[in-house]
This record gives structure tokens, sequence and C-alpha cells, in this order.
């Protein structure tokens, strides 16, 4: 979680306290469930059991448990409980009240916000408990997943034959690879899952989107739906049955997915099988940009270039992707940002004795350990710091982080970009142009926003193997004059600032339809997943 303001010890218990609207809403979702034993592993200041009391769910019940681990908080909430012989609250931590509870108690509802604990503030007595949870059920362990899993797999595991399950979660889940072996875990363990989104921040301390997950077993499976939500107001009131389920596929995918409909969600899979289309790793290699250690540093202004004579030690850069003006980058664009002020150069020193260098490159090697350049962890671990490894000139750049939309741009003046930007070679035989005019259209740009992740701020990320999935047309026979053209007219939408549906239109009219006979409802279809999904991660902005 990001805190709005730091807050170690919060960091190290992973305490961020539900909003008691919430609990409620949460516990009145089971109203009228035939319930008799409720679990919350990590009570706190016992939010879920006052849920559990204010919405008459209680009273129903026979046996409800709490678990938590600090005292102080366990002896308040034991306090307020003392006269209500059916409520227990136990002062452990939950991962050993698992293992010593695991096959002789379960539960029909296990409920609750767990601690949100990175790998480094666990102790290690709750790290070996946590990859003995996540291992023992097929599941990788490893030091990006976050204490919160372990108790989702844990809590499973707990549950009745139909029990149910409903947490309060990181919106992480829909998304990171840190969680996609808890996926599809989720995926085989239970009948329905639902999960309910936000618009808004709920919490009011943290800077960081969260979903209820709300999870059931049963014998038939139902499938996977996604409820998306603005805030809490009209959460008490959510007919959670109104809306269906979708076939949950049992893969490790990202979840984001789901926020198309099942309609939609035929078409992507359609798509991925048909011959018209091929990913993007299939035209060549993709990789990360450069990753120098230490960009304010290795990425230089014309007038550092000037003051140290490092011309010849320097090759042009496309350093931020406000730097790529359009679908080119061209001489003409590494000049206008020379002009601007901006570090259009990225230092490459000679694999060559130290001894050897003009005196501008030491200088300003020296002017860097002057100011401690030199001590990241990347710099630190090479045997000269200043010699920054895997350079090449690419083929083309994407961009890593959009905003509006994705951005393919082809090299055309031999420039290297930092980790802003994805890099790429194209395979033997592969033209170039045909790949760039490819994934300007409605097909590829819904791909994207379904193969990449969102934060807040509305932006869209992708890693280098998830731009490898993005699907794009095959273009083999084309006229030249007829691409050049359609090329002109797709940089001049993107470098004035016009609006990208256009580029969309022609090139799903002019290639897709009229060129590859692909159908003009595939390409509306795939538009509207586009937007849909571009929507809702701008509307997180």
């Amino acid at each position: 979680m990001r805190l709005k303001k730091d807050s170690s010890e919060q960091k190290l218990r992973g305490a961020y306290y539900t909003p008691q609207k919430l609990a409620n809403a949460m516990v009145s979702l089971f109203a009228s469930e035939n319930i008799d034993a409720v679990l919350e592993p990590s009570c706190g200041d016992g939010v879920f059991l006052d849920g559990l009391k204010e919405t008459g769910l209680l009273d129903k019940v026979s046996r409800v448990e709490a678990v938590e681990i600090e005292t102080p908080e366990a002896q308040k909430v034991s306090g307020r409980y003392k006269d209500i012989p059916k409520v227990k609250v136990i002062n452990q931590d939950f991962f050993d009240f698992y293992k010593e509870t695991l096959g002789k108690k379960t539960y029909d509802l296990i409920l609750g916000n767990p601690p949100y604990i990175r790998y480094q503030y666990l102790k290690e007595s709750q790290r070996e408990c946590q990859a003995q949870i996540l291992t023992s059920h097929g599941m990788k362990s490893n030091k990006l997943i976050n204490a919160w899993v372990a108790f989702m797999v844990a809590s499973v595991q707990m549950l009745s034959k139909r029990g149910k399950i409903a947490f309060v979660i990181p919106a992480e889940i829909l998304q990171v690879a840190y969680a996609e072996d808890l996926r599809l875990y989720l995926a085989n363990h239970l009948a329905k899952i639902t999960l309910i989104t936000f618009e808004q921040l709920v919490f009011p301390d943290i800077e960081q989107e969260v979903v209820v997950f709300i999870g059931e077993k049963g014998e038939a499976e139902k499938g996977i739906r996604i409820i998306e939500m603005n805030d809490l107001s009209g959460f008490d009131a959510l007919d959670v049955a109104s809306n269906g389920f979708q076939p949950v596929q049992h893969v490790k995918e990202k979840w984001t997915k789901y926020f198309i409909n099942g309609d939609e969600m035929k078409l992507v899979q359609k798509l991925r099988t048909d011959n018209r289309f091929a990913k993007f790793s299939e035209y060549g290699l993709i990789n990360v940009g450069i990753t120098t250690g230490n960009n304010g540093y290795f990425s230089v202004t014309e007038e550092v270039t000037s003051h140290y004579h490092l011309e010849e030690a320097t090759l042009p850069l496309i350093g931020r992707s406000s730097h790529a003006h359009g679908i080119y980058f061209t001489e003409a664009d590494w000049n206008l940002n020379k002009a601007a002020g901006k570090p259009a150069r990225l230092v490459r020193f000679p694999d060559t004795p130290y001894g050897d260098y003009p005196q501008g490159y030491k200088d300003y090697i020296l002017a860097g350990e002057a100011k401690s350049e030199h001590v990241g962890y990347k710099c630190s671990i090479r045997d000269r710091w200043y010699i920054v490894p895997s350079v090449w000139v690419p083929d083309a750049f994407f961009l890593r982080r959009n905003n509006l939309y994705p951005k393919f741009v082809l090299n055309r003046c031999g420039a290297v970009s930092t980790d802003t930007m994805h890099r790429m070679k194209f395979k033997n035989g592969v033209d170039p142009e045909n790949v760039l005019l490819a994934y300007y259209n409605s097909v590829s740009f819904a791909f994207t926003e379904i193969c990449g992740r969102s934060y807040g701020g509305g932006v869209l990320e992708i890693l280098p193997g998830e731009m490898g999935n993005i699907l794009i047309p095959k273009i083999q026979c084309i006229d030249p004059v007829f691409r050049s053209e359609l090329l002109q007219e797709i940089d001049h939408v993107v470098r004035n600032d016009d609006d990208i549906e256009k580029a969309l239109d022609l090139v799903d009219r002019e290639v897709l339809i009229k060129l590859l006979g692909i159908e003009q409802e595939i390409c509306s279809q795939c538009r509207v997943i586009w937007k849909k999904m571009r929507k809702r991660r701008l509307g997180r902005g």
C-alpha cells in the first residue's frame, strides 16, 4: 500500500483499517445466506465483527472466531465482545492459527481485510510459513509476493464445502505478475468469483486502489464477474445477483480482460486463433530499453555535451515519451529535442583503458563521482561504473507507459532509448513499415489495453512480454506508395495531437477491411473494447 504519509509501523504491520461503511456493506451481502461459522483472520480493530453485529448477522450464526496478532488490538476487541460467548478473539499469528486449525474446523464465511505486508517486512518464521502455504498448493514463492496472497490461499483451504470468502485486497490481483499463480489457484478452487471495483479510492489514508473479492465454493462452476462502482455510495443497496457471470479461463492471465462482456471475450478468444493476425513477438526481438542505472547522469543535453566534449562518446537518445513526436523518430526530431534543451544524447564511454580517455571524458566521470552519481546499485556492481552495458541501436521503439493511446515508433536516426521505452529489432525479412502500419488499428489497440496493466493516474504500462502478445494484422503485400501515404497521414495525426481515432479509422478501412478482408463488425467491436477499457483507465487518473 502507498501511504499518503509514510508510516513505518503500518508498513511493518500491514494494518490499514477498513471503513465501517464498507465492512457493513460486505457483511450485508451474506445476510440471507445459510451461515453457521464465521472467521475473521486479521481482525484489527474488529470492524468486521462490528459489521456482523450492526447488520444482524451475528444473531444468526453460532460461532465467530477472530484472529489478531497484535495483543493490544486483540484485547480491545475481546473486551467489546466479552459478553457474547459465540465470539472468540484469538491473539495469534494467523499463519500459526492456520497450521493448527486446518483439517479440524471449517468456516462458512471468512471475511476481512488481510494485512498487506511485503516480503521484506515479514519475520523469517512468517516467510517460511507463507512459502509452505503457497508451494504446497502448487504455487511459486518469491520475494515479490505480499502476505495477503498467502492469507487468501490459506482461507480458501479453511472454507466449508459451500463456504464463502470476502476480502478487501489490492486491485493488483487483477494484473500483477506475482499474483498470476493466485489467479489460477482461485479459478481452480472456487465455483464463483465476484470482484467489485471502485473508480475512487475508498480508504481515507492510502493511495492505492482496492477491490472487494468474493469467492464461493460449490460443485457447479458459475465463473467470474466484475462489478464496477464509483465509490462506496450505493454499495449497501447493491444487487450482486443481478450481474451475470462469464466463464472463467483456468489460466494465469490477467483478470482485467473480464472488464469486457462475454460476447467481447468470445471475440478476443476467436481473434487469437485467427491466422490473419500474428503476435508482435513473431516479428522480432522485444527488449527493455537501456538500463543505465542513472538516467539523469547518462542522458545529457547539448550544453553538457559541449562542455565536456562528449560528442564522440554519445548516441542520439529518445529519452521520454514526449520526445517521440510522431510514428517516426527522425534526425529532425532529434535536432528539435536538442534545440529545446532536452537530454537528447546517451553517454556511452568506450570500453578502452581509462588512461586513453580524452580529458573531457575523465572530467565528466570525476564530476559524477563527486556528486555520488555512481553509488546506485546498477552502477556499483559494474567493473567500471561509467560504462553502460547492452547498448545497441533498435529498429523501433514502443512506449512503456502510455496515456491517451499507445505509441509504436520507427527509428530513423540511429537513436537509442533508456528503459522508459522498449526497443525492437526486427527479424530478417520483416518489412518495418508493414509492421508500423499494422499496429495503428482498432484490433491492436484493444489488445494493447487487454495485455497491458493500468495504474493510478490513468497510466497504461506495457512490459516486453505483454507487448509481444499484442495481435497485429499480417500485411504481406501492399503497394509501397499507398503504404507511404497511409503512414504519412497517421504520422500527421500523431504529430499534431489530433484525434487518434482518425488514424484507426483509416487503417481499419483501408488495411483491415479492404486489403485483408477482416469484417467491419470485428473492427467496430474492438474499437468499443479499446474505448471502454481506456475510459475506465483514464477515469481513475
